[in-house]
């Protein structure tokens, strides 16, 4: 009696093995990414745009003749994507003696409630989602004139 429980137990294929063989048969459940990109919905959510020349609702300039006295004022009128950023990410710093937005991505939820603030729309949605990047710096927006920019 013996002998047959020992044969049975011999002959036996484990049950983990038998999975490993069948899965060599099977299709992967990974994509190809990187080498293929995947098809994003119309909605995702990816880098924010900022376009520096769209900023500010009112960008009154001041020459030699002009007499009301808006330094305070002047390129510093709309604060609402600072506002209203849920995380903070958003902070205002001077380029060319105006305030313009700086976005922090490292801090940005996604929210996209500055794009829906923004009155004059410049600060755009985008589809792009590989934000992976060594150094951190590169995730911040610094605003800048582009050189076509500064010509316009």
């Amino acid at each position: 009696m013996a002998e047959k429980t020992e044969k049975k137990q011999t002959t036996r294929i484990s049950p983990i093995f038998k999975r490993a063989i069948s899965h060599l048969f099977t299709k992967p459940a990974t994509t190809k990414y990187p080498s293929v990109k995947p098809t994003l919905p119309t909605d995702t959510r990816g880098k924010l745009v900022y376009e520096i020349k769209d900023c500010n609702a009112i960008d009154l300039g001041s020459g030699p003749d002009f007499r009301l006295d808006i330094k305070v004022m002047r390129g510093s009128i709309c604060h609402v994507c600072e506002r209203d950023c849920p995380a903070g990410a958003i902070t205002l710093v001077e380029v060319d003696d105006k305030q313009r937005p700086q976005i922090d991505l490292t801090k940005c939820i996604f929210c996209y409630q500055c794009v829906d603030s923004c009155p004059r729309g410049a600060i755009k949605q985008s589809d792009l989602y590989e934000l992976a990047v060594t150094d951190k710096e590169s995730l911040i927006m610094k605003p800048k004139y582009n050189q076509k920019d500064a010509t316009q």
